[in-house]
């Protein structure tokens, strides 16, 4: 936490969660953005946002499915929103993605 706010940390735990739920939601009435699209130009996407809440589960030890995370951030199951909104990668958004792969 910066040392120049007064914020508890508990308070600050509910900003930061309200913002995560903003930020879902947010990308869920975006369905129009692929996640490779997403990679290309911010290094994360949908999946990472759902893994990175499975890993923070895993470290309370909170039982969480890869496939229930996903359906925390997708709204629906991972399937269901790939069949729905997520088009073929283009070969320049492939080798885009290849170039600047995350190692997260």
């Amino acid at each position: 936490m910066p040392a120049n706010t007064t914020l508890e940390a508990a308070t600050l735990t509910e900003l930061e969660a309200a913002a995560f739920r903003r930020l879902v939601q947010h990308l869920r009435t975006r369905a129009d953005v692929q996640n490779i699209d997403m990679m290309n130009l911010a290094g994360f996407c949908r999946n990472c946002l759902s893994n990175w809440m499975k890993d923070a589960a895993d470290e309370r030890g909170i039982a969480l499915s890869r496939d229930e995370s996903r359906e925390l951030v997708y709204g629906m199951s991972y399937d269901a929103w790939k069949a729905l909104h997520q088009g073929a990668a283009s070969t320049g958004q492939q080798a885009a993605f290849e170039a600047n792969k995350p190692q997260h």
